[in-house]
């Protein structure tokens, strides 16, 4: 491959080893596929983001260039048990122009002799990336799937792949290509459309949350207290602000409530990746913390991603000595009112269902996964044993976590 400058999203071979392999369709179409296995490699791929962000209206904060870079160098393991190693797979047209990026992670494990070998989206994390993805211009799904086949059939040790967050179309396209799927439970997310105005989304509502908000509102008034919403978005701002955030989410994890809520930033792996993360993602704009102010303390926080035409709710926290004011509920209202005001046209309240969410009447957008496996007898059993490993309600999940490991020492 001749080398290309990186300003325009082509790799320079100096950085990153390449593979590059030309495929001829029966359209008379060809893509070439480049193989990044080095972080740097990664690092050189933004205006490919960039355009692949675009085209397939993106609206996750998770397929973003700055997730992808920062998670590669805070969470890609290399304990002794566990080996990560990235494998990206970059699709360009006949024109040279990106049109799908396959982010993979090849994990690599070792129990005594015998060497353990997956392969998954990136996204491997203590629940920090909620929603892995592949980034594929629509109409590229059967070129795709064509090509990172072929690809994946030169990694000669991988015992499995774990599809996730993939379309109906691409999961159709795989298994054209010969990909024996077996479907697992789909991840699903929750997303409000937006309306002109917050008195058209309010009287949309269920009457409970209707009645919620309005004892929100009231309880602070009726104790005479004020709250104002505080948007953190410049970044010069957003390390204070994470402090803050950090120090309330601890907090919310302590709570007494029917759901338990657990400290996801427990690791400092966690919490460097979330302040680099944040701090990139806020030099491009699309980072928001929303603070509820009330008198001098802040009582609640909340991290949103701007991401297209979407405002993604990420993880949120609160001071427990406000909770019968529900201000957790109010910062969500306000947050709501503010994509609102700034032309969002949804509000994504995040995977994983529960009451907090649902009694809001979101939209619920389910993202595919599967499971595949190489076909010899030892692979299906050992991605048979590595499913029951991650399954704690499987009478013989107990002796599989001995044999296989599964959690990474994110510390």
């Amino acid at each position: 491959m001749t080398e290309i400058i990186a300003s325009e999203g082509l790799i320079p071979q100096s950085t990153v080893t390449v593979d590059t392999v030309t495929l001829d369709t029966v359209t008379g179409e060809t893509v070439t596929v480049e193989t990044v296995t080095t972080v740097d490699g990664v690092a050189v791929l933004g205006p490919c983001y960039e355009r692949l962000n675009r085209v397939t209206a993106n609206t996750l904060p998770f397929a973003l260039h700055e997730w992808h870079v920062g998670w590669c160098r805070h969470f890609l393991n290399c304990n002794p048990r566990i080996h990560d190693t990235p494998l990206f797979f970059v699709l360009r047209n006949s024109a040279r122009v990106c049109v799908a990026i396959v982010p993979f992670v090849v994990s690599r494990r070792w129990v005594g002799p015998l060497k353990i070998v997956s392969v998954s989206l990136l996204g491997a994390d203590p629940a920090i990336t909620e929603v892995r993805t592949a980034l594929i211009e629509p109409g590229y799904e059967s070129l795709t799937a064509l090509a990172v086949r072929a690809q994946l059939e030169k990694v000669p040790d991988w015992d499995w792949i774990h599809w996730v967050g993939i379309s109906d179309t691409f999961a159709e396209a795989l298994t054209n290509v010969g990909c024996a799927l077996q479907r697992q439970p789909a991840l699903a997310d929750y997303v409000l459309d937006m309306p002109p105005s917050w008195e058209e989304f309010r009287r949309g509502l269920k009457r409970n949350i209707r009645e919620s908000l309005r004892h929100c509102y009231n309880s602070l008034k009726r104790d005479n207290h004020r709250f104002e919403l505080q948007v953190i978005e410049e970044p010069r701002d957003v390390r204070a602000a994470l402090d803050r955030f950090l120090a309330l989410h601890i907090m919310r994890t302590r709570a007494e409530t029917s759901v338990m809520h657990p400290n996801r930033f427990a690791s400092h792996v966690s919490r460097d990746f979330l302040y680099e993360v944040c701090e990139r993602l806020a030099a491009r704009g699309a980072v928001r913390i929303f603070e509820l102010k009330i008198g001098a303390h802040i009582v609640a926080s909340r991290i949103g991603f701007a991401v297209g035409s979407s405002l993604y709710l990420y993880y949120s926290g609160y001071d427990t000595a406000w909770s019968r004011y529900s201000v957790m509920t109010t910062t969500l209202a306000e947050a709501i009112k503010y994509a609102i005001a700034q032309g969002f046209k949804t509000v994504n309240l995040s995977p994983t269902k529960d009451v907090a969410k649902t009694r809001w009447s979101p939209r619920q957008v389910d993202y595919k996964a599967a499971l595949e496996d190489r076909g010899r007898l030892r692979s299906r059993w050992l991605c048979r044993a590595y499913m029951k490993t991650r399954s704690a309600a499987d009478p013989q999940s107990w002796y599989f976590k001995y044999l296989i490991p599964v959690r990474r020492d994110w510390h």
